[in-house]
């Protein structure tokens, strides 16, 4: 996909978090520590964002900095959780709930990758 394709689809994405979380542009650029200048040309795919930058929004909207990556170009989607990924799209769900699922999901991967590395032990049962 071409740069100015992948700056246009991010801009729409932060656009709809933004929409989503219900923040203006001047309150996003606000929590994000940004210029509202730079925000307005970053959402209508002007500006190519810096990874440190794409941090910051994705901190300020509540989505992870990865599904900002893809949406950016900077990340293969399969590179990503398409759980994670589904989750924060979710337009059904607010907020509060995609976090909640998030966290039990991220408590059940971490659990289940310790568990691998450790040694197993048989169930006598």
């Amino acid at each position: 996909m071409p740069e100015t394709d992948h700056l246009a689809e991010l801009g729409r994405f932060i656009r709809e978090q933004r929409g989503a979380a219900r923040m203006s542009l001047r309150r996003l650029s606000e929590v994000a520590g940004i210029s509202n200048p730079y925000l307005s040309q970053i959402e209508r795919g002007l500006r190519k964002p810096s990874a440190e930058i794409l941090q910051q929004l994705a901190k300020a909207l509540r989505v992870s900095a990865e599904t900002i990556y893809v949406h950016a170009g900077i990340l293969d989607p399969s590179d990503s959780s398409s759980v994670v990924t589904a989750i924060e799209a979710d337009g059904t769900l607010r907020e509060a709930q995609k976090q909640a699922l998030l966290q039990i999901y991220r408590s059940f991967v971490s659990e289940n990758t310790q568990s691998k590395s450790a040694p197993s032990v048989e169930d006598p049962a």
